[in-house]
């Protein structure tokens, strides 16, 4: 956040100051999406395993399910 206040303070062009931010929330998004991807791997071994809890592997899938649709 400080270099696009640092760009505005200093005259940049106004393409490449709003250009900054939309660069830096793509790079979270996949950031994020990559920890979601892998997050749901371990999930799906723990579905495949039937660890968890003792709980079966419906309800497992069934609360995965609502957790990935509460990220999208």
């Amino acid at each position: 956040m400080s270099g696009v206040i640092r760009m505005i303070e200093e005259g940049r062009d106004c393409e490449d100051v709003v250009t900054q931010p939309a660069a830096g929330a793509r790079a979270l998004d996949r950031a994020a999406f990559a920890i979601i991807a892998t997050g749901l791997q371990q999930c799906g071994a723990d579905i495949e395993s039937g660890r968890e809890n003792g709980e079966d592997t419906d309800a497992m899938r069934a609360r995965l399910e609502k957790l990935f649709l509460s990220l999208a």
